[in-house]
């Protein structure tokens, strides 16, 4: 295959997905160069660890990552624990609380273990931003501010809108994007993936290359996954994540209840399917040769697979059918005691962990989402008294053994 064809066969499995390349030009270029001399290009992708625990959204870079890995290129996958400890400011109306330095260590330790459910780790670079920027002395870092101007900043949208409004920037926010930036220039990255969110601090990145002399990155930006609602960006804020460390039994259900349209943007962001077989699936469902169901359940199975393994995503799936296909109460389920109490039927649900407030429990209650013994509840102020063992059951997979 000469090196024209092969570097439009790159550009194409890259593309997947893809919002921003800037420049879909300069990436060709530098595709071909690799060819040509042999050099894998240097793709660099950032994640402060800010939580414990990844969800779905958070891996869709994570999946270019791998597409460039298996092109045979060089992924670096930067932690920010440096940056972790500034607070990144992105989309903020207000200072965002900084991390300790305890807590981004055990953070990041947790996300390299993850990460490395897709990424090969024998072929991943892995690299702490501390390791430069801890070297970095006062004027090293007034000389680095003195790249970028005030103005400049106040092109960010939140920056610039907390500054009309008279909200609080803290000085140090203004560091966050130049930190993030000064990464590329320290790994002298090529290409540098991040969520749309991330457009400019990517772009400062591009910038203060230039600004130290080296050739720019290509920026490449991804989208925020919406959660399983289809409406919101996936956040445990917003109760509609699947996260990495859910059980397998969760995820089948969670990912089950997505929408068919939704279902295709999953497999396009977080499938490892080919192009060609996407497309194959696509054209399956809309002449009706595929369910929708069973290319959901064939999702479910792939995911569920590459964060807990094929076993676990056989019986999930099992699981699955025997509770909501046939509508049987799962044999397997949390167990919640009264101590020996009454309570109020909204506090139970509240401290069993089914819903965040009393409100969200009445809500669901008064919405017919909620059942005891397979009997729906409909007085908002039912208290459960110590007795015999019942099933609750809120919403359409959620269930928890009642005992005393």
């Amino acid at each position: 295959m000469d090196r024209k064809t092969e570097v439009k066969r790159q550009m194409e499995i890259i593309a997947r997905g893809v919002v921003d390349f800037i420049s879909h030009e300069e990436l060709a270029g530098k595709l071909d160069r690799s060819l040509e001399t042999g050099v894998p290009i240097r793709v660099k992708a950032g994640f402060d660890p800010t939580a414990p625990d990844l969800h779905l959204g958070h891996t869709v870079l994570l999946h270019k990552m791998k597409h460039f890995q298996d092109l045979g290129h060089h992924v670096l996958f930067l932690i920010g624990d440096f940056t972790g400890m500034i607070g990144d400011p992105t989309g903020r109306s207000e200072t965002r609380q900084a991390l300790s330095e305890d807590e981004v260590r055990v953070n990041a330790m947790t996300y390299q273990e993850q990460t490395f459910k897709i990424l090969d780790p024998d072929r991943t670079e892995v690299v702490f931003n501390s390791t430069w920027m801890k070297e970095m002395g006062a004027q090293d870092l007034i000389e680095l501010a003195a790249r970028y101007s005030v103005a400049r900043m106040l092109e960010r949208d939140d920056f610039r809108k907390r500054y009309t409004e008279q909200r609080h920037i803290s000085i140090h926010e203004f560091l966050y994007p130049l930190v993030q930036g000064y990464d590329s220039v320290a790994i002298r990255a090529d290409v540098e993936l991040g969520g749309t969110d991330q457009k400019f601090n990517l772009l400062v990145g591009r910038d203060l290359q230039r600004s130290f002399g080296q050739e720019p990155q290509v920026v490449i930006t991804m989208p925020l996954l919406e959660g399983t609602d289809g409406v919101q960006k996936m956040s445990k804020s917003y109760n509609n994540y699947v996260g990495v460390t859910d059980t397998p039994s969760e995820m089948h259900g969670k990912l089950m209840s997505i929408s068919d349209e939704l279902m295709i943007r999953y497999y396009e962001l977080l499938s490892s399917i080919s192009n060609e077989e996407l497309e194959k699936l696509q054209r399956d469902i809309e002449s009706g040769t595929v369910h929708p169901m069973e290319a959901k359940h064939a999702l479910a199975r792939e995911i569920i697979t590459r964060y807990h393994g094929e076993e676990e995503a056989v019986q999930a799936r099992q699981g699955f059918e025997s509770v909501f296909s046939r509508r049987e109460t799962p044999e397997e389920m949390p167990v919640f005691s009264l101590g020996g109490q009454t309570k109020w039927i909204a506090h139970v649900i509240v401290e069993a962990g089914l819903a965040k407030s009393t409100s969200e429990a009445i809500r669901l209650a008064a919405s017919g989402a909620v059942s005891i013994d397979g009997e729906k509840v409909t007085d908002r102020d039912l208290e459960l008294s110590p007795g015999p063992e019942r099933v609750l059951k809120v919403g359409k997979r959620r269930f928890l053994r009642i005992v005393e």
